[in-house]
């Protein structure tokens, strides 16, 4: 009786811990020098309609997997949109983030090629670039003002819907 106890706890937690490992969030790597970093500032998740700095299920799952579920996501790629334009992207990045003065955003070729992947763009715009971006994430433009993740999101949901080479940033992503 006491082996079998053992046994099916020994099996519960290997359970528990494999499920553990298999949630384990994203590696972050910042696009200026390589160092990683973490989501840690409250503030910079939620959405910013709400303003109640809870982790959206978006941005739960893009933390997890990688993966943007805005993208195909019609409402959100218009409040994207929106934000593309409240935060003076097209200012370099152009009207549909073809390219100005700042590099195209939509692909197929990207001057950081990571940012084929939504999680190698997250990367590169939340701590901005050596090459003149600063950085749109929560607390780098104002220590009380900034764009959450939830919002950079849609905002990159949109980006992809401007490219013509169907690419959404989610390829390969489980």
């Amino acid at each position: 009786m006491l082996t079998k106890k053992t046994v099916l706890s020994t099996l519960l937690a290997c359970i528990i811990g494999f499920a553990g490992f298999a949630q384990a969030e994203q590696k972050f790597i910042k696009t200026t020098d390589g160092t990683e970093f973490k989501f840690d500032n409250p503030k910079g998740f939620g959405d910013t309609k709400k303003k109640d700095n809870v982790k959206t299920k978006a941005e739960i799952e893009f933390l997890k997997t990688g993966k943007n579920i805005y993208v195909g996501d019609a409402e959100a790629e218009k409040r994207g949109k929106k934000r593309f334009g409240y935060w003076s992207c097209t200012q370099c990045h152009g009207p549909t983030a073809k390219g100005q003065v700042g590099p195209g955003l939509v692909g197929p070729t990207f001057k950081y090629p990571k940012n084929a992947t939504n999680k190698g763009m997250i990367e590169t715009i939340w701590f901005g670039t050596d090459g003149g971006m600063g950085g749109k994430g929560y607390g780098v433009m104002a220590a009380d003002d900034g764009m959450t993740l939830d919002e950079l999101l849609k905002t990159i949901a949109w980006v992809r819907t401007n490219g013509s080479s169907g690419l959404t940033g989610n390829e390969n992503v489980k």
